[in-house]
């Protein structure tokens, strides 16, 4: 285990690390904060972390096979439920975007699935976006510029190899999308278009108009309820995954998750177990992400004892829909920010400030087609120079009907709200986007926690590194997603499941002993203190960041969270309780936490973390940040795990 940095108060503790493999040295990198810096110069990040893993792995297997598991097979779903409170699955899909659904379909043709998620199943990052899916499908393009662009944007903090893995694989993910059914737009050629954006070198972005994630999530669903072997249990929030100790190694069984219907909690029990939960933009009061990601898997991961990295590195997409600048202002608050594609500057779209000033070529010789970041960062420093609260894109120079053709559901959007793209700018803000941070994942979507794989936003690759290339995220679901198949596959067949396993560990209580006007107080209390959070991290985590703000954001998010637990707990709250809008809040204040931690252990601006007072990049410190797990006895409700974790030799 790492050495432990302590939040002030006995709040969550875990160590800091920055690391790169495994031959071990001390590193101190903040006057706080004590690292064991992992340092590993022979191998990359993918090739150190799949192959300690798998190390790992094959001992566990060796002493998990027992004689007294009972093999349970591959039979029909149905025949799974135990009872109406526990099933039985070989795979457990925690997620229904592009990642869950591509590895659910895949994997189901070994042994039964159950898809878990948390509203609708089309209710996912994937659904919202827009933009597409990048891969080198064009004769003068190529697998080595695909990478160069995506090391670049990442500002070199990229894993080559999974760079190298992510850029090769992708064109074949994407053929098999199309064999699936999914419908992409075509030139007059009859060759898929390829539109490009920002930090691209080339045109390789396949897309459906601008509503690409819903063709991708369309084709997917539709090919899910038409298979035997899934089962999708909607409105269904997971809470934690089971987990058990073998030694120093911990395994992972499965989940547990709230009806958010029926306010029933479900076990489900499950040799293998994907996390693909997505992001955690609810962090944030501004955020283009669905209302379900809120950090779930992140946080769950996290207390399960997952490896955890990059979190700093929280990207901010530059063009919001800023509904102040609407002609028509939309009746009420959106639940999230309405997301401007990347190809609509890709397509030849001008930033300009509320003086119709062009702007981006006085900080980037790329202007509007630079990453992210640098988009974003610009934005917002005129926003704070010019004292205003948005900027304007304009694509009105374009012809009506391309950019009709292109970007209906934008110019859809904007028109109910009285205003024509094909006639006037449209007014943008950044909003919180995409976690390049999440679970480490090794190159076949592995963690260090055995029996669960992750894939899609709610995992950190090393393909992002400081900062994501636009469109890249799909692209990485689709690939990771299918590179888990076969050591899931693996797991399942070496792994057994233990009927009565479920007992093993303590059932979390819906609160109804507390009665409706207690529960009515905590809701009321809980909806204030989350908005709270998000307005810390949007005011001192933000685009911009320096240490003495980050401090001031530890110290006030470690007081709310004390204040909100004693009020809980005060009122009747119990440890094992469970409630969708407090386990909500208890996994934001989770991510929160872990970014702010992170963010503070990196002292240099890299990508998407940019420091006033570290406002150069340090070539010293082109290292991941990595948070490994330690003790959460003494942690705080967000930090802990509901049930205690029995030990391997106890289910055997």
């Amino acid at each position: 285990m790492a050495a432990s940095i302590a939040y002030v108060g006995g709040h969550l503790q875990y160590g800091v690390n920055f690391c790169m493999g495994q031959s071990y040295k001390q590193a101190i990198w903040a006057p706080s904060v004590t690292f064991n810096g992992c340092l590993q110069r022979e191998l990359s990040w993918s090739c150190g972390v799949s192959k300690f893993l798998q190390i790992r792995k094959c001992n566990l297997f060796q002493s998990r096979t027992n004689e007294n598991w009972k093999s349970f097979g591959t039979v029909i779903t149905s025949a799974y439920l135990r009872d109406g409170s526990t099933k039985y699955f070989d795979f457990a899909v925690i997620g229904s975007g592009v990642a869950g659904l591509r590895y659910a379909l895949e994997v189901a043709k070994h042994g039964s699935v159950a898809i878990i998620t948390k509203a609708e199943p089309h209710e996912s990052n994937t659904n919202y976006a827009q933009g597409g899916v990048s891969a080198v499908l064009c004769p003068s393009d190529s697998v080595e510029s695909h990478m160069q662009d995506t090391i670049v944007a990442g500002a070199y903090l990229c894993d080559e190899e999974t760079v190298k893995v992510v850029c090769t694989e992708g064109p074949d993910r994407i053929r098999e999308l199309i064999a699936m059914g999914a419908s992409f737009d075509h030139g007059d050629d009859g060759n898929l278009h390829l539109a490009r954006e920002g930090g691209h070198s080339h045109h390789r972005i396949v897309h459906a108009a601008d509503m690409t994630g819903r063709e991708i999530e369309r084709a997917l669903l539709e090919a899910v309820v038409n298979d035997p072997n899934i089962s999708v249990f909607k409105h269904h929030f997971a809470i934690d995954l089971l987990t058990s100790q073998d030694g120093s190694d911990t395994v992972c069984h499965g989940i547990d998750a709230l009806n958010t219907e029926t306010q029933e909690v479900v076990r489900f029990i499950s040799k293998v177990t994907l996390l693909a939960s997505g992001g955690a933009g609810h962090i944030y009061p501004s955020t283009t992400n669905p209302l379900v990601a809120t950090g779930d898997g992140m946080a769950m991961a996290h207390r399960a004892q997952a490896v955890i990295s990059n979190m700093e590195f929280v990207q901010f997409h530059p063009t919001a829909l800023a509904d102040e600048g609407l002609p028509i202002k939309p009746k009420k608050t959106r639940e999230n920010s309405f997301l401007i594609t990347e190809a609509v500057r890709g397509d030849g779209g001008i930033l300009y400030n509320l003086s119709m000033e062009r702007f981006m070529p006085l900080y980037d010789e790329r202007a509007e087609l630079a990453p992210r970041d640098v988009v974003a960062r610009s934005i917002d420093d005129q926003l704070k120079k010019r004292n205003e609260k948005y900027v304007l894109l304009d694509i009105s120079h374009k012809p009506r009907e391309k950019i009709l053709s292109h970007f209906p559901n934008i110019a859809n959007e904007c028109l109910q709200h009285g205003l024509d793209i094909t006639q006037q700018p449209i007014p943008v803000v950044p909003a919180a986007h995409y976690m390049c941070g999440g679970v480490r994942a090794g190159l076949q979507g592995e963690t260090n926690v055995h029996g669960l794989y992750v894939a899609g936003e709610v995992a950190c690759t090393g393909l992002h590194g400081a900062n994501r290339l636009a469109s890249n995220s799909l692209l990485e679901a689709l690939v990771f997603a299918r590179r888990a198949v076969q050591p899931s596959i693996n797991h399942m067949k070496s792994s057994s499941l233990d009927l009565s396993a479920s007992s093993l560990w303590t059932c979390p209580l819906v609160p109804k002993s507390l009665g409706s006007d207690v529960m009515h107080k905590i809701l009321r209390i809980t909806k204030e203190v989350r908005k709270e959070l998000q307005s810390i991290m949007w005011k001192y985590v933000g685009i911009v960041r320096s240490t003495s703000r980050l401090q001031e954001a530890e110290q006030k998010i470690g007081k709310l969270e004390a204040k909100w637990e004693t009020y809980l707990f005060e009122h009747g709250w119990q440890q094992t309780m469970v409630a969708l809008e407090a386990c909500e809040m208890r996994n934001l204040f989770c991510c929160a936490k872990l970014v702010v931690s992170s963010a503070l252990a990196r002292h240099e601006s890299r990508g998407l973390h940019y420091m006033t007072d570290f406002p150069h990049l340090e070539e010293s410190k082109r290292l991941p940040t990595v948070i490994f797990p330690s003790s959460h006895t003494t942690g705080t409700w967000s930090s802990r795990q509901l049930h205690q974790q029995p030990i391997v030799n106890s289910m055997v």
